[in-house]
Formats: C-alpha cells, structure tokens, sequence
C-alpha cells in the first residue's frame, strides 16, 4: 500500500503524519492523533457522527481519506471549549438537555458551530435543516434545536455587548 506524507492543523495545531492512500480521515483523527470525540458510527455518511469542520466546512470525516485533507484546517469537538471553558453551543446542549446518550453530540456540534458561523441566527427550519444530516436515536432533535438557538441569542448577547462596550 502507497504510503503519503501529509500535513493537517487539528485545532490549531501542526501534524503531520505518514498515511496509506486508503485511511479515512475519521481513522486519522481517532487513531493516529487520538482525538476520541469524533466518533463512528455508520461509515456510510447517513449518521453525522463522525462529522469534523474540514476548512470551515462541516464533513462527514468517514467519507474522506486523509490524504484529502492535506493541508487542510480540520475543527474536531476537542477545539471547541476555550480557555474561559464552554463555548455558547456546548453550554447550550448543557442548559437545553441537547444530549442524552451523547453519540452523536460531537457531529451535532460541529454541524451547529458551522451553521451559526454561516447564520449567526437560523430560523427552527434552518437549524433543522443543517442538522438533518446527522442522526439522533435518543432525543427528538427538539432539544437540540433550542440547543442551537440559546448559543444564537447568547452569541448575539455577547456581540451586542462587544458592540456597545458595557460589561456583561
């Protein structure tokens, strides 16, 4: 099997990493870098959890091979907190009871981070919609969605007072 060196910035960070022209970037991911959040579930693309953000863009990473994804920027859920802890949608899934068994929040959140990036206030519908590719088997995608938009308003919230220079 071919062996092909590439180079990938997971959250931030440099890798690089010596690849069969074969292995799918969500084995990369999990195996290579070990960064478990990024699950999988189906390697078909019909569930959403193994979605990462390649370049900004959510992708289901069962479906790419990492030589793809060469030179390529890629989010995985362990980027998401800062420093400060919870960014506004993982608060979100926390205060809304977005989650339940917790398998498909990883590729649920990255789907979301990509849509509020894009939207930064979807209607139900658009939320509904960017989600639609990954699949819950526990919650009914209800408290996912209110997950979604308390990240949207507490984001708003927080440019709106970025903006204006009052303090929170």
């Amino acid at each position: 099997m071919a062996k092909h060196q590439i180079t990938v910035t997971v959250n931030g960070a440099a890798h690089a990493a010596e690849v069969d022209s074969r292995l799918l970037l969500v084995h990369l991911i999990r195996d290579e870098l070990r960064l478990t959040g990024t699950h999988i579930g189906c390697d078909t693309t019909h569930c959403g959890a193994c979605t990462v953000l390649l370049d900004g863009k959510p992708t289901k990473s069962c479906t790419v091979l990492a030589v793809q994804a060469d030179g390529a920027e890629i989010g995985t859920v362990e980027g998401l907190a800062g420093a400060d802890g919870m960014n506004a949608l993982q608060e979100g899934f926390w205060e809304k009871h977005g989650l339940q068994c917790g398998f498909c929040t990883p590729g649920m959140l990255m789907t979301g981070m990509a849509l509020l990036a894009e939207n930064p206030n979807p209607s139900e519908m658009e939320i509904r919609e960017a989600i639609s590719g990954n699949l819950c088997r526990c919650t009914g995608y209800v408290n996912i969605v209110k997950a979604v938009q308390y990240a949207a308003e507490k984001m708003a919230s927080t440019a709106n007072t970025a903006n204006t220079g009052e303090a929170s």
